[in-house]
């Protein structure tokens, strides 16, 4: 996941589904704060980890270590504008 413009669709995509999802009432508010955590905690973490692992920046087997908070703003640059 090189590019940048795959990258924003992979991480705004949900994000944007979930909202639709719920303003149209097709998911109840408990499901709808569940998918969030799971986005949050579980999606974000995949995806970023892929992005860095991709582009040589961490291991593969370090893309588990993306869910420690903070753990984004030290792959700032590489993550959001390369």
């Amino acid at each position: 996941m090189k590019n940048l413009f795959i990258y924003y669709i992979a991480i705004f995509a949900p994000m944007v589904l979930m909202i639709g999802l719920s303003k149209t009432d097709l998911v109840g508010p408990q499901l709808c704060v569940e998918l969030f955590f799971f986005y949050f905690l579980v999606y974000r973490t995949v995806i970023d980890g892929i992005r860095l692992s991709t582009k040589n920046v961490i291991p593969k087997k370090d893309i588990w270590k993306m869910i420690i908070r903070g753990y984004h703003f030290k792959y700032f640059r590489e993550l959001y504008l390369k």
